[in-house]
């Protein structure tokens, strides 16, 4: 089943592109809940020229996503590559 996305203008604030955003669901490396908000999560993966990549979203119903947040991964989140670790 392919992922449908709604992209918030705040999503592009970091002057990302769309493409970038749907590759890093793609090669998304973790997924988490995004602290303790209800329905926001953390994703993780590459831009298309291989930067890690933050992505915070919501899921509304069906494989639909609201992604409203994305921009270079900060080094706040980058062990999370490797360790899978939750926040």
């Amino acid at each position: 089943m392919e992922l449908e996305f709604i992209f918030r203008t705040s999503a592009f604030k970091h002057d990302l592109k769309e493409a970038d955003i749907r590759h890093a669901f793609e090669t998304c490396r973790y997924m988490g809940q995004y602290g303790n908000r209800e329905n926001v999560f953390l994703l993780l993966g590459f831009d298309m020229k291989i930067n890690p990549f933050e992505i915070l979203f919501n899921e509304i119903e069906g494989n639909t996503v609201n992604v409203f947040h994305a921009m270079p991964c900060r080094n706040l989140f980058l062990r999370l590559f490797d360790e899978g670790e939750t926040l």
